[in-house]
């Protein structure tokens, strides 16, 4: 039976032919491979709360963070990640991404507007280790999360900056990497991220998601437009989803797509909203799903990337179910 790596080896072969060669600049850091997963995490992520009426916890709440970092402790994970520093000042890669207006609104939401401002240290963070070969890979456990965020100059979606897409444009501006693929498995579509990169030919986006839930967005004909035509890649799975369904649309769509466009560097939006039981979600996808979607995405990195892969933390709000979820993450990223 062929493995997911070897499909898309053949793939790559079969479309690409002998004019299948690394762009240029990216040979010497393919010879170079990292060894080891950073953590990106610190304890200020827990002071963001967003309200919510009739006194209940808001589904995006702290102990999300809390009981995923005693999973990991649980597990061992805690003594073989790597932690990693948030970058010191993130806000000239903020504004280069949101208009002036959106970050001083969020900049006078009290203690979550630096929150969030930490949110994305931290994405940036991650890239910079990766990208200087520290770690092979890395997990952001961060909050609040980020795929939804726009410039209306308000919370959408639970998110305020758009972490992934800002990690992006950091990975190429400073670290000169040419193509990124953003892979976002949330049950909710990245809208946020999508509207960054629609027309842009040195991103690919899959997104795969329930089209019906919130933000409405992600509808499978949006490919993307001008010189990005093709490379925004939306994936609908209906309520009720398995693990082989997630699966066929990593096999049909992901892989000869990642072959075609050969990314130097990938950014996981990891949301295990997308796992069975969530408060906010219904597919039906368990734990092993996560470890084979993370194996096949370190298989890219591996083919294309030199291993580079940062995750970021996007939705999932069953605590422990996104804790386990989490960890199975992790532990496969650990290898």
């Amino acid at each position: 039976m062929t493995t997911r790596r070897e499909f898309v080896s053949d793939a790559s072969k079969g479309l690409l032919g002998l004019a299948a060669i690394p762009a240029l600049g990216q040979t010497a850091s393919l010879g170079r491979q990292a060894t080891g997963t950073g953590l990106i995490y610190d304890s200020r992520y827990l002071d963001h709360v967003l309200p919510l009426s009739g006194g209940e916890a808001h589904p995006e709440r702290p102990l999300r963070l809390v009981r995923m970092m005693e999973v990991f402790a649980e597990r061992g994970l805690d003594q073989e990640l790597i932690p990693l520093s948030l970058l010191a000042d993130p806000m000239s890669s903020i504004r280069a991404h949101h208009t002036p207006e959106h970050v001083e609104s969020v900049r006078r939401i009290d203690v979550t507007g630096p929150v969030a401002e930490l949110a994305v240290a931290g994405a940036l963070g991650a890239v910079d280790a990766v990208a200087r070969g520290q770690v092979s890979n890395a997990f952001c456990a961060s909050r609040p999360p980020g795929h939804h965020a726009n410039n209306t100059g308000r919370e959408e979606g639970f998110c305020f900056y758009s972490n992934a897409a800002i990690a992006t444009r950091y990975a190429q501006r400073v670290h000169g990497f040419e193509r990124v693929l953003i892979i976002d498995w949330d049950y909710h579509h990245g809208n946020g991220t999508q509207n960054a990169f629609y027309d842009d030919p040195s991103v690919l986006f899959f997104s795969t998601h329930d089209w019906q839930a919130y933000p409405g967005t992600g509808d499978p004909s949006l490919t993307g437009e001008g010189e990005g035509a093709g490379l925004n890649i939306n994936a609908h799975l209906d309520c009720g989803a398995r693990d082989v369904d997630m699966l066929r649309h990593w096999d049909s769509k992901l892989l000869s797509a990642a072959s075609r466009f050969q990314p130097d560097f990938i950014i996981v939006s990891a949301g295990f909203d997308s796992r069975r039981d969530d408060l906010l979600g219904c597919f039906d996808l368990t734990d092993d799903v996560f470890r084979r979607m993370t194996r096949t995405a370190m298989d890219l990195a591996d083919d294309y990337t030199g291993g580079r892969l940062v995750s970021l933390l996007e939705g999932g709000y069953n605590v422990e179910g996104s804790a386990l979820a989490a960890a199975a993450h992790v532990e496969t990223l650990l290898g």
